[in-house]
């Protein structure tokens, strides 16, 4: 019988840059933000309007895959401010995606759109 040994593969520790041609890819990601300041006539209570925004974020995250957050005006029961946040490879679609969620948010009659701001990182 032969005793020949098999040394054991040296594996190389995973590298913790991603290869060349991934960081070019990853340089372009854009950011697009949307914060909107909104009118909710129709709550009459901190309450009515926390049911409203929660409906308005689930239903926008489900249909666009954006995230969703009140970024203002807590306290005050008829005015709220939304910010929406996505990552895209592409500006133009990012855009695009933020004026689909500008219809979504106009068509909805619980609350109106009083001013938006739009920034793109």
């Amino acid at each position: 019988m032969s005793s020949s040994a098999i040394a054991p593969s040296r594996s190389r520790a995973p590298s913790s840059r991603p290869p060349a041609d991934r960081r070019r890819r990853l340089e372009h990601v854009v950011i697009g933000v949307r914060s909107y300041e909104l009118h909710l006539p129709g709550a009459h209570s901190l309450k009515d309007k926390r049911s409203v925004l929660k409906s308005l974020k689930d239903r926008l995250h489900n249909e666009f895959n954006v995230s969703v957050a009140e970024t203002g005006r807590h306290d005050a029961w008829q005015s709220a401010e939304l910010t929406i946040c996505l990552v895209s490879a592409e500006r133009r679609h990012a855009a695009s995606v933020l004026e689909s969620v500008d219809r979504f948010v106009e068509s909805n009659p619980l609350c109106r759109i009083v001013d938006t701001a739009t920034s793109f990182l």
